[in-house]
């Protein structure tokens, strides 16, 4: 069984970073990077609400 983590915006900006220093790296080609930051930004917006 996996264990799932939110993204939050601190691994989405190392994900960011590692597809900007390896664009051809299946995770840059697949937009992990965009995603990430996506995911951050919405669970970043969730957590305001919940406050």
């Amino acid at each position: 069984m996996t264990k799932h983590t939110p993204w939050d915006k601190e691994a989405a900006a190392r994900v960011q970073s590692a597809a900007a220093r390896h664009p051809d790296s299946p995770s840059a080609r697949d937009g992990l990077d965009r995603e990430a930051q996506s995911q951050a930004d919405k669970n970043e917006d969730q957590e305001d609400d919940d406050r």
